[in-house]
């Protein structure tokens, strides 16, 4: 099945729920709710990770080798931290 038509069924399939939850304020409406905001957030990473793959096997070479060669460059360390001042004496 179409990447997008399965994320386009989840959420169709949550609008029931989605009505009862808010205007019925129905609690077990509310869980499945949740159980399916899950479901798509879960979804929608894979979907993410697999597009990611696709496109950095597509710049050239496999895809691991595609991202070890565009890694991005390392990060500079953070200056040292000041010292606080010593406390004053009253």
């Amino acid at each position: 099945m179409n990447p997008f038509a399965e994320l386009k069924d989840l959420v169709m399939s949550l609008e029931d729920d989605f009505e009862k939850f808010f205007t019925k304020n129905n609690a077990a409406a509310g869980t499945r709710v949740r159980k399916g905001m899950q479901q798509l957030k879960t979804m929608a990473q894979t979907h993410r990770t697999n597009v990611q793959n696709m496109k950095n096997a597509a710049a050239g070479g496999s895809g691991a080798d595609a991202g070890a060669a565009k890694a991005a460059p390392a990060k500079k360390a953070a200056p040292a931290a000041k010292k606080a001042a010593p406390a004053k004496k009253k």
